[in-house]
């Protein structure tokens, strides 16, 4: 029999996803933009959003003392706030 549960399949998933998102492809688009300087085509709700959202749940976290999912937040919040600072700064320029 298979140690395989439902709980660990979703753990899997949650880490892939994570890696995919947070690790390469909101560093890809920062480093995307900024050879471009601009952030043209980016969408700048999405990335507000987004911004805000890992804020709220690190918070989140904080308040339960959960040091691992603060840590995961943690690097939503550096990431896109990364390319925040970004649609800021490239959109003066125009």
């Amino acid at each position: 029999m298979s140690n395989v549960t439902f709980a660990v399949v979703i753990w899997v998933l949650t880490v892939v996803v994570w890696v995919l998102v947070k690790a390469i492809w909101f560093p890809h688009q920062f480093k995307l933009n900024y050879k471009r300087k601009s952030t043209k085509g980016v969408s700048v709700v999405f990335y507000l959003l987004a911004f805000l959202s890992y804020i709220l749940w690190t918070v989140h976290w904080f308040l339960q003392d959960d040091r691992v999912l603060i840590l995961g937040q943690s690097i939503g919040v550096i990431t896109t706030g990364m390319i925040v600072v970004q649609i800021i700064l490239y959109r003066k320029n125009k």
